[in-house]
């Protein structure tokens, strides 16, 4: 009988270790993963809002106006009269939008 009591008490054991890591797996999930996917949906749904006249930095920390938008890329009015073309994921963040200035 009390062998089978040890092996018993033994499995037991694994099994906690085992659903200690899954546990561990898991919680990395939520505290590290998750956020990250939602902060680049985030980016990407900016990124894919930009319209005419939004003032933007880019990721090189360069402030600019779109002033022209095509598929993948925008062009920017860093100073009068200069304009760049950046691919759109280089856009880091948009700092006013056209579209909120014209509905207050």
């Amino acid at each position: 009988m009390r062998n089978l009591a040890d092996t018993v008490q033994a499995a037991a054991g694994d099994y906690s270790q085992v659903l200690l890591i899954l546990l561990l797996i898991v919680g990395m999930y939520f505290v590290m993963i998750r956020p990250q996917q939602k902060r680049r949906r985030e980016v990407a749904e900016m990124q894919s809002s930009i319209g005419v006249g939004d003032e933007i930095l880019t990721i090189g920390g360069l402030y600019g106006t779109v002033t022209e938008i095509e598929d993948e890329y925008v062009t920017l009015e860093v100073a009068p009269g200069v304009t760049n073309r950046y691919i759109r994921a280089a856009v880091s963040k948009m700092v006013n939008s056209a579209a909120k200035d014209e509905s207050n």
